[in-house]
């Protein structure tokens, strides 16, 4: 690009910047002849034109661009949706506009609490936990407890694949075992996140623009 820029300008100053060989001649100076000023100036002006025109060729290419994208048959903004691979039977639009909103306060809960959102006038357990120590999402097992066994470098080898995770798990009615990469819990009631110092989990929201 910047050497076809200089191509231009060279040829745009031998056409309009240096002396024309019949005025030598004559006798008679070519207008603007030895005004270095002028010609730096006619040089400056010229190169600036090229850049807008570039500048508006490009906003032009990426309109035109953005304008292909939206004109395309298959694109619904209104009804645009993630697919869900889960078995669940909340909706896919439902459950991403949960995901947007916090839980305050944070809740664990045992297999009899349903997920959602928690508040103090809403009580449900916290999903899309996230682990801010080990940066692994927080999975849970419903009716099920974490054996006593458990220890740290089970869960650093073996998360996040359940079947690995499945021998350590011990049925339990009513009580739900959570887990990162780093730590875990078996809960059978209602608790605030909050409580548990130990614990580096947070309810994590899905960015805006997956709600569309």
């Amino acid at each position: 690009m910047a050497k076809d820029l200089d191509e231009l300008l060279d040829e745009v100053e031998s056409k309009f910047c240096r002396p024309d060989p019949l005025r030598l001649g004559m006798g008679e100076p070519p207008r603007g002849y030895g005004d270095t000023h002028g010609s730096d100036r006619n040089r400056a002006e010229a190169k600036e034109k090229l850049r807008s025109t570039e500048t508006l060729k490009k906003e032009d290419d990426l309109d035109s661009l953005i304008n292909e994208i939206f004109e395309e048959p298959n694109f619904d903004k209104k009804n645009f949706k993630l697919k869900s691979k889960s078995s669940g039977n909340t909706s896919v639009r439902a459950s991403i506009q949960g995901l947007r909103k916090s839980c305050s306060p944070v809740y664990l809960g045992g297999s009899t609490i349903p997920f959602g959102i928690g508040t103090n006038t809403s009580q449900r357990a916290c999903d899309h936990l996230r682990c801010i120590a080990c940066d692994f999402w927080i999975v849970s097992y419903n009716d099920c407890m974490w054996d006593k066994s458990c220890d740290y470098l089970f869960f650093r080898n073996n998360m996040p694949e359940f079947h690995k995770l499945k021998t350590k798990l011990v049925k339990k009615k009513e009580a739900r075992a959570y887990a990162c990469q780093c730590s875990w819990r078996t809960v059978e009631e209602l608790t605030d996140l909050q409580t548990d110092h130990q614990l580096r989990w947070m309810k994590i929201s899905l960015p805006f623009f997956l709600s569309l």
